[in-house]
């Protein structure tokens, strides 16, 4: 809290007109590792953050504004690995750092997705990581440094609809290979202290059994969905017993739950829990089994995940879309939750966020998080702006934005409606909203817009819609369906073209993704489906919304094709009705925004955001000279 409030006072006495983004920073021993400009750098007093030594200058990688993505380091300090990225790609290059006093890079290597340390029996670094290639990862390698210098290809996986990644336990006594696709896992331990040996597989795949594990006191804790209800659960077995048969029940969720994530303590393991929109966590004692609940403040919804060490404290960041995240720990001794103390975030003051319901047509309960200014008057003459994903059991991005809070200032409502095809309620919730029941979702956000108008937040004419990637299926399929509810969208790297994109297996996520959406090629029942909803293939004349879609030129996982294929048949559409309409008729505005580069979203763009809040306020024919000026807060013209 010290170093905190030292940070705050430094920050306070210097000009606030660039929203920061926090790149990747971890401690080890007695320094902190982290990205200081250009260059990888580490601190033994994380306080002075002035005082630092250079260990590697990114510029030598001859990158385009290159930024650390992640760092892990050697057990005794010798080395240090960092994920090297770009703005504008999602390909990655680890480099190797031998520490010492003249630190040098030992080693680069290309395309690594997750990576970890452990040391071996003759007290040597052995580095595990994951090679990807075209957004697949199936190759596991292992490599060695200094004299001993190897580099080995450990596992490869045959099934191209699975990917692989490396998780190293809490305690460090096991790494984890954990084999997944979207509905199954398969786990398998690299012992800690002796990586050599043949890794031990805790349960072969089973269809639609997912499971992950953290390790203490030779006990593994699984947190999988096996069983009835197939909702997460926490079951334990020992280390030396892994199978399924020997897994024992230990803690169920209650019902609507989604396990956003777990952490494990030398004598606690806590649970962080999304439980019917609310925010709680579950402290559970393990020498007594004991279950502690605590209810987080409501205007929170989303966690931020600390790396921690300490086993005394377990830190964690809460957030909203329009309040930056606010330190929190949980302290075991007191038994007592902490919060970050001094200035109150105005906002909390001004603002209003409310948990609402809509009824589906089904009868299903869809929950939605609202926010308004306070002090706003005859809410149906405001703007409103919703936001949908629904896909992938994923939940709706709800961490802070500032340009969501410049329009909540501005007096916009902001709707995140939490449709089935997300995991906001649960892994059920996103069985209910995928493959042959993705409608559900349609009809989710259907009834949520029609909700919020019925009860007084805004109205048709001052309504927009904002979603990004595979929230581009329902915003594009409301657009045809009920385009009268909509006035504006904006569509960031969206996924329109689901029938050709899921018939064209060449693509790289094709294979993977035919849990979510089906398999048309092979499966006439899920290509008609398929074609009652692709946005793309629903396309009518009619009058549609002004639609602002962002697109970036290499984009692996939404080609381009697929986007430039709907806005023409879009543009076609709208011309054809045009004509039907006759003179006088006011047709919608269709903008098709290019970026360069390869990444999938650019979620700070300056360019982009400034073009999307721009195009709404045109569109809605309001003054955007307020906002833009409090946005030039955060962001820097």
């Amino acid at each position: 809290m010290d170093a905190f409030e030292k940070v705050r006072t430094k920050l306070e006495t210097q000009p606030q007109e660039e929203y920061e983004i926090i790149n990747a920073e971890i401690k080890h021993g007695g320094f902190v590792y982290y990205q200081e400009g250009c260059c990888l750098v580490r601190s033994k007093d994380e306080e002075d953050s002035d005082n630092y030594e250079v260990l590697f200058n990114l510029e030598e990688l001859k990158l385009d504004q290159p930024f650390i993505d992640c760092i892990r380091v050697a057990p005794d300090e010798k080395y240090v690995a960092a994920k090297i990225r770009t703005e504008n790609s999602e390909t990655s290059t680890c480099i190797v750092v031998k520490l010492s006093d003249q630190p040098v890079m030992e080693a680069s290597f290309p395309n690594v997705s997750s990576f970890e340390w452990v040391k071996d029996e003759e007290d040597e670094d052995v580095l595990f990581y994951t090679f990807q290639r075209n957004l697949r990862c199936h190759d596991v390698y292992r490599a060695t440094f200094g004299d001993n210098k190897r580099n080995e290809r450990f596992y490869t996986e045959k099934d191209p609809s699975y990917f692989v990644f490396l998780y190293l336990t809490k305690d460090s006594r096991f790494l984890t290979l954990n084999i997944m696709n979207k509905m199954t896992s398969e786990v398998w331990l690299i012992d800690g202290l002796s990586p050599w040996d043949p890794p031990v597989l805790i349960q072969k795949r089973i269809h639609g059994v997912l499971y992950y594990v953290e390790h203490r006191d030779d006990e593994l804790y699984i947190l999988t969905n096996v069983g009835e209800p197939t909702e997460f659960k926490l079951m334990r077995t020992a280390a030396d017993a892994p199978a399924i048969m020997n897994w024992d029940l230990f803690f169920t969720m209650k019902r609507n739950t989604k396990v956003v994530d777990l952490d494990m303590f030398k004598d606690h393991c806590v649970l962080f829990l999304k439980h019917s929109n609310l925010l709680y966590v579950n402290v559970i004692g393990l020498a007594d089994d004991s279950v502690r609940s605590l209810k987080l403040p409501p205007w929170a919804c989303g966690f931020i995940m600390e790396t921690n060490s300490d086993p005394k404290n377990c830190p964690f960041q809460l957030c909203s879309p329009i309040r930056p995240p606010k330190y929190y720990t949980y302290k075991f001794a007191e038994g007592k939750l902490f919060e970050e103390t001094g200035h109150e975030d105005p906002i909390t003051k001004t603002s209003r966020v409310l948990r609402m319901e809509a009824k589906s047509k089904d009868g299903k309960l869809v929950p939605m998080t609202i926010f308004h200014k306070m002090d706003s008057e005859d809410l149906q003459k405001k703007p409103l702006l919703v936001h949908v994903y629904g896909a992938y059991g994923m939940d709706l991005k709800m961490n802070f934005r500032p340009e969501r809070r410049v329009l909540v200032d501005d007096g916009w409502i902001l709707a995140y409606c939490h449709v089935r095809g997300g995991g906001e309620l649960g892994l059920q919730w996103h069985a209910d909203g995928r493959l042959t029941k993705k409608l559900n979702g349609l009809a989710d956000l259907e009834a949520c817009i029609k909700t919020l108008h019925s009860q007084g937040f805004s109205q048709p004419s001052l309504t927009t819609l904002s979603a990004f990637s595979a929230g581009g299926v329902l915003a594009g399929a409301l657009c045809n369906a009920k385009p009268e509810l909509l006035r504006a969208v904006t569509l960031e790297a969206p996924f329109l073209d689901v029938l050709n994109t899921m018939m064209d297996t060449t693509l790289p996520l094709t294979l993977e993704e035919l849990e979510e959406w089906g398999n048309p090629s092979s499966d006439e029942k899920h290509k008609n489906y398929i074609k009652r909803y692709c946005p793309c293939q629903n396309i009518k004349p009619q009058h549609y919304p002004s639609i602002h879609i962002t697109a970036y030129e290499h984009d692996e996982r939404v080609p381009l094709k697929g986007i430039v294929n709907y806005t023409e048949k879009l543009q076609e559409a709208i011309a054809e009705h045009a004509k039907e309409a006759g003179e006088g008729y006011q047709p919608p505005n269709i903008i098709l925004d290019v970026q360069p580069g390869g990444n999938h979203v650019i979620e700070d763009s300056h360019k982009k955001i400034t073009a999307q809040m721009k195009f709404l306020y045109e569109e809605l024919g309001l003054d955007s000279t307020n906002a833009f000026e409090d946005l030039k807060k955060y962001l820097k013209f």
